[in-house]
């Protein structure tokens, strides 16, 4: 008789997290919710006894904890089966490149970086690189637009509402997400789509998210994003400009917050961007072609090993990317006791007046900046070294007045720097 108790509760053990038939071979009794959120009292699996009565195995569970635990097992398992992604860590040159993409996680309310250059120079895959250095973030558990349970200004329309009615939020921690929106990806699926027959005959709003949604508090990465179709870039700039999108579909609206991290990437040779979306990226970063040939060498094998053993090449670097994560943290949590005189607000001021930059972008832009790599340096405080290596990114894109013109190298930016700052 023991052993079978004992097997009964090992079955049980194993499959506490399975969903009950409808008709169940045990019932479960709630607990009241104010025993704690998600327990619940399996009870009723018989095992009938010499004189045939049943005798009953109760076995009580923490339903969240058991929850948490399954979460983190298939986010273990996606992790693995997941294609390898080159490490960031092993990325060779392109300084200039890696340092915008390090201070737009650190702070995402730079807005993002365009990154134009040759093709075959890494842009792509440093970009996706980025993926294994991303932070956690707190987000409401089970909400397709990762609402954030301590901001009102970043939580969906039901969430907001259940915070309003007093109800208890489940949180639970994920990685920021890396949304790649396609080239030819439809309005539809990059805004989200209302069921219109569902709306009519049910009268309930049938919304299926997009990637937008998808990217809320994320990293939406655009690829040759200059041959981007037109009516995608204006949803964008409506987006990234108010942080919210918004579906209208005959006489239903429904909106989502949609703040993301928006990195564009592409080869100058086919196409400039229109300088309306050129504005609201907060970087610019250029890529060229590594001319020196021992650098070039050491490039080739190493995406050789890459490519022999991916798994074994990433093991080599984890300790350097473990350390850039470490970074990445410490930044985060200190960018906020960060400080900037006022003395160098002043001159940052000038520089964009005289450079005759439309807008007040390019001054909020480069103090976040520079901000920002204060605090990926360990420090609390600007220096003007810290805004003479942002500036040229922060308003090189800005200085066209003509579409037909190219964007400036960054030399303009410098010399007005230098003149300014002496």
């Amino acid at each position: 008789m023991a052993s079978v108790l004992g097997t009964s509760s090992a079955i049980l053990a194993s499959r506490s997290l399975v969903s009950p038939s409808p008709k169940p071979a045990f019932p479960s009794i709630s607990i009241n919710p104010g025993q704690g959120y998600g327990r619940k009292l399996y009870g009723g699996f018989g095992v009938q006894g010499r004189k045939g009565k049943p005798r009953f195995h109760f076995v009580v569970t923490n339903v969240a904890t058991e929850v948490n635990q399954v979460e983190q097992a298939q986010k273990l398992a996606a992790k693995e089966s997941q294609r390898p992604v080159y490490p960031f860590a092993a990325i060779v040159g392109q300084d200039e490149m890696k340092l915008c993409l390090l201070l737009n996680v650190i702070d995402p309310k730079i807005g993002g970086v365009m990154i134009m250059g040759d093709r075959g120079t890494g842009k792509s895959t440093t970009v996706r690189s980025l993926v294994d250095l991303l932070p956690e973030i707190k987000v409401v558990f089970g909400d397709p637009y990762n609402s954030d349970p301590e901001d009102p200004e970043a939580m969906g329309v039901e969430v907001r509402e259940k915070v309003t009615k007093g109800e208890e939020l489940a949180i639970t921690m994920t990685k920021i997400n890396m949304v790649d929106l396609p080239l030819g990806a439809t309005e539809d699926r990059v805004c989200g789509t209302i069921d219109i027959e569902k709306a009519l005959t049910e009268g309930v709003k049938a919304f299926e998210p997009g990637l937008l949604a998808k990217a809320n508090r994320g990293i939406l990465y655009v690829d040759e994003v200059n041959l981007l179709d037109d009516h995608l870039v204006d949803v964008l700039l409506d987006s990234a400009a108010s942080g919210w999108n918004t579906v209208e579909r005959e006489g239903i609206s429904i909106s989502h917050p949609a703040r993301f991290i928006l990195i564009g990437s592409g080869n100058p040779e086919e196409g400039e961007l229109r300088p309306q979306l050129l504005d609201r990226f907060g970087m610019h970063a250029q890529v060229g072609t590594v001319r020196d040939a021992e650098l070039r060498v050491k490039i080739v094998e190493e995406r050789a090993r890459f490519d022999k053993n991916p798994k074994e090449f990433r093991v080599s670097y984890k300790e350097e990317q473990e350390k850039l994560q470490q970074q990445i943290a410490s930044a985060r949590s200190n960018l906020s006791s960060v400080q900037i005189d006022q003395d160098l607000k002043v001159k940052i001021s000038k520089v964009c007046a005289e450079l005759n930059v439309d807008g007040l972008r390019g001054d909020i832009v480069s103090n976040r900046a520079a901000k920002a790599l204060a605090a990926l340096k360990g420090r609390d405080k600007v220096t003007a070294e810290d805004i003479a290596t942002v500036i040229p990114n922060c308003l090189r894109h800005r200085l066209r007045k003509d579409p037909l013109e190219s964007i400036d190298s960054g030399l303009l930016v410098i010399e007005k720097f230098y003149e300014v700052f002496g």
